[in-house]
């Protein structure tokens, strides 16, 4: 993978990983030009059904949220068995009400087993009633497949895919770099960052999510923007 290489998942690793070599040997790309994201964002609520009358096709939703800054502390914990810092706590109550005021709420919650991960989704949850109505999975492989280069965005498809159900319009799954900012960059076609707690919101359409995922490709979702504790 091109970039400057860092430990895996830490939260001091801010460097910008840009999916043009993942994006140039895919085939079905839509959009080649690789454009730099938005990093302020100014989403309106939306209603999620499209506007077309006679198709029963949706608005499809996907968070693609990196967890809250991790302590390094207690230096003899594994890196899956890190707590948030102090920084991190506040950045997940920020987050969580800035989903809320955007009415991006999603339906199911996709998650890493690691603990920094689980403490975010906590956090969140505690501050915005509504995310406690969302259906909940932790996913093992989510820790480690964010560490192998280009394969991120196929996996987060397998699993939103196999999770969830027509009549869900908006998902967030929650993990770590260097994946998820490869991800969110091959399924937009633009270069995204995601420093901790960043989140890109990406949208497309279809009957299911099956066929939102084979309708866009890599390079076809359109990123709404990237959602920041600070924006």
């Amino acid at each position: 993978m091109n970039g400057v290489m860092c430990k895996m998942h830490s939260t001091t690793c801010t460097t910008v990983i840009s999916p043009v070599h993942h994006l140039n040997r895919r085939r079905n790309i839509r959009n080649p030009s690789i454009l730099r994201a938005k990093s302020s964002i100014l989403i309106p609520k939306q209603d999620t059904k499209l506007k077309d009358p006679l198709s029963d096709s949706a608005s499809r939703r996907l968070i693609l949220l990196r967890h809250a800054e991790s302590s390094w502390d207690q230096t003899a914990l594994r890196d899956h068995d890190r707590p948030l810092s102090k920084s991190g706590k506040e950045d997940a109550v920020k987050v969580s009400l800035k989903l809320q005021q955007l009415g991006w709420i999603p339906e199911l919650i996709l998650s890493s087993d690691a603990v920094r991960t689980k403490e975010t989704l906590k956090i969140m949850q505690a501050q915005v009633q509504e995310l406690l109505k969302a259906e909940v999975h932790f996913v093992s492989s989510f820790y480690s497949i964010a560490a192998m280069d280009g394969q991120t965005a196929d996996h987060l498809q397998k699993v939103i895919c196999k999770y969830s159900r027509d009549e869900i319009l908006t998902i967030m799954c929650m993990g770590h770099n260097r994946g998820w900012e490869e991800a969110a960059s091959m399924l937009c076609g633009a270069s995204v960052e995601l420093k901790t707690c960043n989140a890109a919101l990406l949208e497309t359409a279809g009957k299911s999510w099956d066929e939102a995922f084979a309708a866009a490709g890599f390079g076809g979702w359109k990123l709404q923007g990237i959602l920041k504790p600070s924006s």
